[in-house]
């Protein structure tokens, strides 16, 4: 199976090695996204739930590059670097994902890069 990679300019760039996604066959596999505003280069505000939605409006970017949508996604997995920011990140996260939810994994871990409070992954299927 052919991959394919994903990529647009409304989506912070990848800082390192990898792409913000990778297409096979009918699933887009999404990178990790930081809550890094594409147009400043810089985090979308200091609070969990800016972090958050610009974390998701990345993804929802990089979807659209592939001709998907937010309806599209099937899993999530989200790094906290606090596991109290849970609720008001899910708080948000449900502004994003209103009905057939993915299924949904939340971790807190040691750090996240460039000391964000949060970054997201997804997996979608046409």
């Amino acid at each position: 199976m052919a991959k394919k990679v994903i990529s647009t300019a409304a989506a912070p760039a990848a800082i390192g090695p990898y792409s913000q996604a990778i297409q096979a066959g009918d699933t887009v596999y999404v990178s990790g996204q930081l809550p890094i505003d594409p147009a400043t280069g810089e985090f979308a505000g200091p609070t969990i739930e800016e972090q958050t939605e610009q974390s998701l409006k990345n993804i929802e970017q990089i979807l659209k590059a592939a001709d998907m949508t937010m309806a599209d996604v099937v899993k999530t997995t989200v790094l906290l670097a606090d596991i109290a920011d849970f609720g008001a990140m899910n708080g948000v996260y449900a502004k994003f994902f209103t009905e057939n939810c993915p299924a949904h994994a939340a971790f807190q871990v040691a750090a996240i890069p460039k000391g964000a409070l949060v970054e997201i992954e997804a997996v979608a299927v046409k």
